[in-house]
């Protein structure tokens, strides 16, 4: 009965889907975080993204920064990137952004709770136009995790990770632009590897009309710390 139902469920999401004239697109992630000192943290990230065709990347990230463990639970951050969007493989836009952040976890029994607030500065150039142009944009994420087979998050643990992010634009209209749902699971392999798989829904708002994207995740995770007491990271898409 579990299967036929969630056979059912597959089936109409994929109609629902295809009505729409949309399809999976791909999300991966690698990304690095090294405590070189016991309050501060370095981190660097690289992505690709299948946006119009899965099997062919067409956005990327670079992007890394520092971090100060303000206490256990408190990690202020500040970041810069670069990111470039391509049609027809052609540079479309490329961006570079600075941002600064505070996570705050909070727990409850096995439940992590992570609040992200991000601010970010990005500046634009779209070189087969030659314009340039620039934004400035918050981000809020609520993200909860839990440990399925295990008390705390240890090698071999398994752990389920939801969250949802909003994003809102103050130089541009619509002000509320972006709404991101993220499901899945991550395996912490080893005291450094961790690995991530999941379904995240993209619904982007913008003048002329609205926009559904759908991306399989995937990502790879290391944490480098040699402190005695470990704490891993949130794995989610970012």
């Amino acid at each position: 009965m579990k299967i036929n139902f969630f056979s059912l469920f597959i089936s109409l999401f994929s109609i629902n889907i295809s009505a729409q004239q949309e399809h999976i697109s791909s999300f991966n992630s690698v990304n690095v975080t090294y405590k070189f000192h016991p309050k501060f943290f370095l981190f660097a990230e690289g992505q690709l993204r299948g946006i119009e065709d899965y099997s062919y990347p067409d956005y990327y990230e670079i992007k890394g920064g520092i971090g100060y463990n303000l206490t256990k639970n408190h990690k202020p951050f500040i970041g810069i990137g670069r990111y470039g969007n391509y049609k027809n493989q052609r540079m479309d836009k490329e961006e570079f952004r600075i941002w600064l952040q505070d996570v705050v976890d909070l727990r409850a029994g096995k439940f992590k709770l992570e609040n992200r607030v991000r601010a970010e500065k990005s500046w634009f150039y779209e070189p087969q136009k030659d314009l340039h142009s620039d934004r400035i944009r918050l981000r809020y994420r609520m993200n909860i995790s839990v440990p399925l087979n295990a008390e705390s998050v240890k090698p071999g643990t398994i752990s389920a990770n939801v969250y949802d992010e909003v994003f809102f634009i103050t130089t541009e209209k619509p002000t509320f632009a972006r709404n991101r749902v993220y499901g899945g699971f991550n395996y912490q392999v080893d005291e450094i590897f961790g690995m991530s798989t999941g379904y995240l829904w993209q619904r982007e708002f913008g003048k002329t009309g609205n926009k559904n994207l759908h991306f399989l995740y995937l990502s790879l995770s290391i944490n480098i710390d040699n402190n005695e007491e470990k704490n891993y990271p949130n794995h989610g898409a970012d």
